[in-house]
């Protein structure tokens, strides 16, 4: 009992009083707070047309400026690395165990970027393991693109303020610009304020952040060296091609999803912004390619969605998941990327169909009555089906039927022949015919025909939401109106 009592934690009155043994200092305190609060939870409503307004961006550049608005940091990454790469591909024999490691090596660092530092932690498409996360963290400092918090920082304000002054690599601004010109100088305006809050508080993004030059060092250019050189004796080959040579292509394959698949393909999903997808953005880009689909929905770990589409990375992230690396996959819900779908194909069908003439609106036409039309059909060939009058003169001596077909029924009521009492019309003659109203038989349409009176082109015609929502105006008339 003297045991238990002598092991007993203290009453809370006691354990209140007694004083931490190393008291956090005020400065980590704050820091603390600091990393753990969002960075856009006080943000304006409109925050990019204040941001535009309030904050002045930095003068253009001209020849004269240039030089002191020159990345100098990135210049001597992105010129320096390729200059490597010719040197060496003109001094020293390429052997085939370094051509393959070294493009094997280009998915690994690649991967590093696609699947770790844009769809894990830029996106959070998916959760990975901790072995998972190392791999790709040092895989993607081999990409040498900067740090998982500083890439996906501005990647997170590229997706929220997508072709704004506010996006780091606006493609409004060319191709060029998007795709390295954005690196090369100084940026002109901050890039738009985009919350890392959660990467702050993640131990391998830390661990990463913390030792990135020693990794860029290892992992870009001494790992393959020592690879090739230990494996099969190629060193100098090892430092060009799968160190140099191989990280140019990295670079340049990651920046086209900034340029490339802005500017090359189709918008099936939304065309708001620039994004697009298109199969040989894809090719270059380990499957980041279908990029409409992915600035939709930017929380599914996939690019591609059908089967047959290119995307390693969906494939990659896929298989770690059979093997517990991955879990939570994240899938937007089919329904809506269809809708998505179905928007695009309704609004290029309503383009299609703004550029054709459809039959005239009943509600335009005038209403004659029986004995009007009769009369009025002593000077021209005017024929009634479906209660609406057609003038057929420019047809009568086209029809296939022969002429004496159409002639019979000037001034009658055709309805009941044409709807298959002699031949059941086609929807191409259904839609001619339609073209040919003058005007609206008095008292309405025969019981049943109400269908009919709409030609088979309009009868599923695609209509904006403010032509559903307008009221209908009714045609007046006196009941002798003359046909235009």
């Amino acid at each position: 009992m003297s045991a238990v009592d002598a092991c007993a934690s203290p009453a809370p009155e006691q354990a209140s009083l007694t004083p931490p043994l190393t008291p956090p200092s005020k400065t980590a305190k704050l820091t603390k707070e600091k990393e753990e609060v969002p960075a856009d939870i006080n943000i304006p409503d409109n925050y990019v047309a204040w941001t535009l307004k309030n904050q002045k961006a930095l003068p253009p550049i001209t020849w004269e400026n240039l030089w002191n608005e020159l990345n100098y940091l990135s210049l001597a990454i992105l010129t320096i690395t390729p200059s490597i790469a010719i040197w060496g591909a003109c001094t020293h024999k390429l052997c085939w165990q370094t051509l393959l490691f070294s493009v094997f090596y280009y998915y690994v660092t690649g991967l590093g970027i696609t699947a770790g530092y844009h769809r894990l932690w830029a996106h959070r498409s998916y959760n990975a393991s901790k072995p998972l996360q190392y791999f790709l963290a040092m895989a993607g400092a081999g990409a040498v693109e900067g740090s998982i918090k500083w890439w996906s920082r501005g990647h997170r304000a590229h997706h929220r303020y997508t072709d704004t002054d506010l996006d780091p690599y606006n493609a409004h601004r060319g191709l060029w610009w998007s795709h390295i010109g954005w690196m090369l100088v100084k940026p002109r305006r901050k890039p738009g304020v985009a919350d890392v809050s959660d990467l702050s508080k993640n131990p391998v993004v830390r661990w990463q952040h913390r030792w990135y030059v020693h990794l860029i060092i290892t992992c870009g250019f001494l790992l393959p060296m020592f690879i090739c050189g230990l494996g099969w004796g190629d060193w100098k080959g090892g430092f060009v091609y799968a160190g140099a040579a191989r990280l140019s292509f990295v670079h340049h394959s990651t920046f086209c999803v900034n340029s490339l698949a802005h500017w090359l393909g189709e918008s099936p999903f939304d065309d708001k912004h620039t994004p697009r997808d298109h199969l040989v953005t894809a090719l270059v880009t380990i499957g980041e390619g279908y990029h409409n689909f992915h600035h939709q929905f930017p929380m599914d770990y996939r690019n591609a969605i059908k089967w047959y589409q290119y995307d390693p990375t969906k494939w990659f992230i896929w298989v770690c998941s059979q093997f517990g690396l991955a879990s939570h996959l994240k899938v937007f819900p089919d329904n809506e990327v269809r809708k998505g779908q179905l928007t695009m194909q309704l609004k290029r069908l309503w383009e299609q169909q703004e550029g054709l003439r459809f039959a005239p609106d009943s509600n335009d036409l005038p209403i004659i009555s029986w004995e009007s039309f009769q009369e009025q059909s002593l000077k021209r060939p005017l024929i009634v089906i479906a209660g609406f009058i057609h003038d057929v003169a420019d047809f009568i001596d086209q029809h296939p039927g022969g002429a004496h077909l159409i002639t019979k029924f000037i001034g009658r009521d055709a309805t009941t022949a044409f709807f298959g009492g002699v031949y059941d019309h086609s929807n191409a003659a259904h839609n001619l015919l339609s073209m040919k109203r003058v005007g609206v038989l008095h008292g309405g349409t025969q019981l049943g025909l109400d269908d009919k009176a709409v030609p088979p082109a309009q009868r599923l015609r695609v209509a904006r939401y403010s032509e559903l929502s307008s009221p209908n105006t009714s045609a007046w008339s006196d009941g002798e109106g003359l046909l235009g």
